[in-house]
């Protein structure tokens, strides 16, 4: 199993089913920041949009509830979940506990296998980060999101649990919300690559310690950078549309 948790059947290039398809179109939309933080999503309207029947959306939308990108109101209907700096400091340090954790158990019990994989993994990131300049700008673009979520899979992806996974993967999906609506408004300041390189040579090395503290900065790096921002920002970003209720 893989570090996208009960949903990792869902992550396939070519969705095999239509509730796939709209799964992962909601899902990028919102983590891309398209559905805003608290916007109304209203079936009548979305499945035009993303051109399926009611039936697939509502199906569609019950997956982002597992994954907490959205929330059902009762009778209300669903919303994008909400944002702040409290929730992203709950999600991070939640996230190192269990990813830390995944990473170590994958360092113990990976073998020749697991280890190629890491290498192949970050050789194609770095291929990425090499074409794009610096990958933590708005413009980085699908490849180098495809690219990382690869290598963040393959550290951990000799872990034995399948729970941490599970609960990592939607910790990552939360993490990259944040991080991809920060990068869009107040981009952060950081070589990528590097911090990349150290937590890959450590992996390899076996190094648990190490690796550890490079994936803790890693992680940590992201919420210092979301803390420097205005501090309405997640008042701004969590505003309805005009179009909402």
């Amino acid at each position: 199993m893989n570090a996208s948790g009960t949903n990792a059947l869902l992550d396939p290039s070519e969705p095999k089913t239509l509730v796939e398809g709209a799964y992962h179109q909601l899902r990028n939309n919102i983590i891309n920041g398209i559905h805003r933080p608290g916007e109304r999503l209203r079936v009548e309207h979305l499945k035009d949009q993303y051109d399926v029947g009611a039936g697939t959306l509502r199906e569609a939308l019950l997956l982002l509830i597992s994954d907490a990108l959205v929330v059902a109101q009762g009778q209300r209907g669903f919303r994008v979940a909400p944002m702040s700096l409290s929730d992203f400091e709950d999600i991070t340090r939640s996230r190192l506990l269990i990813e830390c954790t995944a990473l170590e158990m994958s360092i113990e019990n990976g073998r020749d296998d697991w280890e190629a994989s890491v290498v192949t993994a970050f050789y194609h990131l770095s291929k990425a980060e090499r074409s794009l300049g610096t990958p933590a700008s708005p413009d980085a673009g699908g490849e180098w999101e495809q690219r990382n979520r690869m290598f963040h899979t393959a550290l951990i992806s000799a872990c034995p649990s399948r729970w941490i996974l599970h609960f990592q993967g939607i910790l990552y999906k939360q993490s990259e919300r944040y991080r991809r609506l920060s990068i869009s408004h107040h981009p952060i300041a950081r070589d990528v690559h590097t911090e990349h390189r150290i937590l890959y040579e450590s992996t390899i090395a076996r190094d648990v310690a190490r690796a550890k503290s490079a994936l803790s900065e890693h992680i940590l790096r992201t919420l210092d950078g979301i803390k420097t921002l205005p501090a309405d920002f997640f008042e701004v970003s969590s505003a309805a549309p005009a179009t909402a209720p």
